[in-house]
């Protein structure tokens, strides 16, 4: 969820607005950043920690902490995505947005009371819960771009690459005010 720009400066603005409580650990930004610079060759490691400072400074409380202990006692489908099963226990988290959620089955979520849920469902989920701070984010999000910057149109058209179409489909009845 946070290896896209896109999403994470989405995910950031929806933080800093209180409209969800956005929590993450050194380790989750470890491989999200380890897989942006896999991708993108040409930026630094020094620019990635940049990234990883400013989310941790200005989202304060979202940095999870002294989850470690509980690693060992949790059983995933990958047992490398346990420090994210754990993060979530540690912090009372209701629910993990992930695209992977074949690696977060609800036999292994249901009893910590924790669900999975594909970024589009959770970002429906603000749609339909908190519609005026996620248009408030994502009117911050369109006009603050300037290279390029785009219409609302062709805003609403970057959900679809980024994984999130159907949130783009609800937001269309929305346009005049992104």
């Amino acid at each position: 969820m946070l290896y896209s720009a896109f999403l994470r400066d989405l995910w950031m603005r929806l933080t800093l607005e209180e409209v969800i409580d956005a929590r993450w650990t050194h380790q989750i930004h470890e491989e999200w950043t380890r897989n942006a610079q896999k991708n993108h060759p040409t930026s630094t490691p020094q620019q990635w920690a940049r990234i990883v400072e400013l989310m941790d400074y200005h989202a304060g409380a979202a940095l999870v902490t002294g989850f470690e202990d509980l690693i060992d006692q949790l059983s995933m489908p990958d047992p490398d995505d346990r420090h994210v099963m754990a993060a979530a226990i540690q912090c009372r988290a209701e629910g993990i947005v992930t695209f992977n959620l074949s690696d977060f089955p609800n036999a292994a979520l249901e009893p910590h009371n924790v669900k999975a849920m594909h970024p589009d469902d959770a970002l429906l989920g603000l749609i339909d819960t908190q519609l005026e701070g996620l248009l408030k984010a994502l009117r911050q999000q369109r006009t603050q771009l300037k290279n390029p910057a785009l219409s609302a149109n062709d805003f609403l058209a970057q959900f679809a690459r980024h994984g999130v179409p159907r949130c783009a489909e609800r937001l269309v009845m929305h346009i005049a005010e992104i």
